[in-house]
């Protein structure tokens, strides 16, 4: 078997050429304690081709059944393009020493990791990935969730916690980028931070209460859907609906696999933007006696009923309180566009520029509709969701329409609701069934979860995804509307707990860096709002917690203290303490936190060059100051 040193004829490994036609890297040094070595096939198959020892045809349902079956140990194509070994030493083949010396030093986590990641199947393409950040927050919470918050806040309430919210997760997005792009690899990302920069109990809790969330969202949404077709029908029983919905679902993710999920996304996103679109335009007409039976409507509702529920000062602002869960919900899924932001190949402008449309979306979609809605649809109405009549309820983007006597239009925007739905419960079971297997990476979680088929499908958490789903046959009890405020809250105030410890685990980290003495240049980027916004933000979402702890206990116009609201609003809060419980009991961990001189600042972070960074961004400057004007306002708007 002939060898050949790689990098000269003084490294410390060799080439050897294998009978079976793979080649084997190995240490020339008989005192190296460990045998550092990869096997590379010389062949294009890919980890998931199946062979078979007959000759025979294979049929797809053959290939259907061993895809469910345990992917195979990813390998390294090296006539293929996806090998980091081939690529790097192909550019320069006199270092591969020091790739494999990189190699070996890999922690077993890290290659863990990265071996989970090539199993994963990366099938999700650019034309997906634009039309899913352009279609997020269009869901449940925007479209349906606004109804009840609507009923019982009114439309100033409505635009207050939307405005107030949507400049919290400015501020949170920013302090999302920064530790992502200080963190790039770390298993569990955001969810992660806590474990080694607060309090490991409290990054285990918060980790489990938003895969909990999701795992929760996907019934709550399909119980949105049985309720919304009422719109049409309340003789179907709902149950067959979300049987037909849950169906749906499943087969989307377990026969489409990832591939699946983002034609599913792109189809369901592109409805959404497109009816959001029509919606402002026809909206508007309405507002000025353009359209419908109603004549010129202006600022009608906004003077009778009025702009606040509540005769009460107290209730109104109960009514603003109220709000945030449901926003929460709403912006839900922000932080994901931070940290896609993050693994581009410039972060210092790409993250930028996703907070701005962060902003914009705030502005354009979110309290641009609901001023819309305030214009449309009185508080009072019956119709709403969440109001206690037998009445026939809808959206109030379908009232909005329908009330002012324009046909055809509110049954197809009750159609892309619909479709808006079922594409949040479509994402919510993707996410939360691969949330399961982060989990599990992290050991936080039992390691069945980490069961990955040939088709790249993470297989136990899928099957938990579809147990949590039979929660949505609960849509033909008489308490619908309960169950579908229980899941809400639950879902409202997990998001709120992971936006809180993102801001608190920036705010440890400036402390750890300020603590030992650590220059702020060798951070990627920095948030443009600083520590200051992550303090605003945390301060901010703890007063709301108190807030709707206060509305929870005694509700809005009930001066008494009502159990049932308590937890039917507030259950994620006592979710979060018996993990946070549980955790330190199971550990025996009884530290409040980890000292900030004690946090380890070395472990999988992005250390950068400070002279570099700076020379960049002099470069970059230096380049829109002698570019055309439009650039610098493009740079400066987007």
């Amino acid at each position: 078997m002939p060898s050949s040193p790689i990098g000269g004829s003084d490294s410390r490994f060799e080439l050897k050429d294998l009978k079976n036609g793979t080649t084997e890297i190995k240490s020339t040094e008989q005192e190296n304690e460990v045998e550092y070595f990869e096997t590379l096939k010389n062949s294009n198959g890919s980890q998931n081709d199946y062979s078979y020892s007959d000759n025979k045809p294979v049929s797809r349902f053959r290939k259907f059944i061993d895809s469910f079956k345990r992917a195979d140990d990813p390998v390294h194509d090296t006539h293929g393009t996806s090998s980091d070994m081939d690529i790097e030493m192909g550019s320069n083949e006199g270092d591969a020493d020091m790739i494999v010396d990189a190699m070996a030093k890999k922690t077993d986590g890290e290659a863990s990791n990265d071996e989970t990641d090539k199993k994963l199947k990366k099938t999700i393409k650019p034309r997906h990935v634009i039309m899913i950040s352009l279609g997020t927050g269009i869901g449940t919470g925007l479209l349906v969730g606004n109804g009840a918050t609507l009923s019982h806040g009114g439309p100033g309430a409505l635009v207050i916690g939307y405005a107030i919210m949507g400049l919290m997760v400015y501020c949170i997005i920013q302090a999302c980028g920064e530790m992502a792009v200080n963190y790039l690899t770390l298993v569990g990302g955001f969810n992660a931070y806590p474990s080694f920069l607060i309090d490991p109990a409290l990054g285990f809790s918060v980790a489990w209460v938003y895969c909990l969330q999701w795992l929760c969202v996907c019934p709550l949404e399909l119980v949105t859907a049985s309720m919304t077709i009422k719109y049409w029908t309340t003789k179907v029983d709902p149950d067959i609906f979300v049987v037909i919905f849950y169906v749906l679902i499943v087969g989307i993710n377990l026969l489409g696999g990832a591939a699946g999920y983002a034609e599913a996304e792109f189809f369901f996103n592109t409805c959404k933007c497109l009816m959001m679109a029509g919606f402002f335009i026809l909206g508007i007409i309405i507002i000025c006696g353009g359209a419908g039976t109603s004549g010129y409507i202006g600022g009608r509702y906004w003077h009778d009923p009025g702009a606040f529920r509540g005769d009460k000062a107290i209730d109104r602002f109960k009514g603003v309180v109220n709000v945030f869960v449901t926003a929460a919900f709403s912006f839900g899924q922000s932080e994901f566009i931070a940290i896609t932001a993050s693994e581009q190949s410039n972060p210092r402008k790409a993250i930028p520029s996703a907070a701005k449309k962060i902003i914009y979306r705030a502005l354009c979609i979110y309290l641009a509709s609901i001023i819309i809605i305030g214009f449309l649809v009185p508080y009072n109405s019956n119709q709403l969701l969440g109001t206690q009549s037998n009445g026939i309820k809808a959206s109030p983007y379908v009232l909005a329409i329908a009330n002012h006597g324009v046909r055809v239009v509110p049954h197809f925007i009750n159609t892309v609701i619909i479709l808006s739905v079922l594409s949040v419960a479509n994402s919510a079971f993707y996410s939360s069934s691969r949330m399961l297997l982060t989990l599990a990476k992290q050991g936080y979680a039992p390691q069945i979860f980490t069961y990955i088929d040939r088709a790249g499908r993470p297989l136990m958490g899928i099957l938990a995804a579809c147990l949590f789903g039979v929660i949505a046959f609960c849509a033909s009890s008489p308490k619908e509307d309960e169950v579908f405020t229980w899941l809400l809250s639950i879902s409202g105030l997990s998001q709120l707990f992971t936006w809180m410890s993102i801001c608190l685990s920036h705010i440890r980290f400036r402390m750890a860096m300020k603590a030992q003495g650590r220059s702020l240049g060798e951070i990627g980027y920095l948030s443009q709002v600083g520590i200051w916004g992550s303090i605003f933000s945390f301060t901010l979402m703890f007063l709301i917690l108190i807030g709707q702890f206060w509305v929870a206990l005694a509700p809005i116009g009930e001066g008494k203290i009502d159990v049932q609201s308590f937890f039917e609003n507030y259950l994620a809060m006592p979710i979060l303490i018996v993990f946070y419980f549980g955790y330190k009991i199971w550990k025996r961990d009884w530290r409040l936190y980890i000292r900030a001189s004690d946090i380890d600042l070395i472990y999988q972070r992005h250390i950068y060059d400070e002279e570099v960074l700076r020379q960049e961004q002099e470069e970059y400057r230096e380049k829109l100051k002698n570019g055309p004007r439009w650039k610098r306002y493009w740079a400066f708007w987007c």
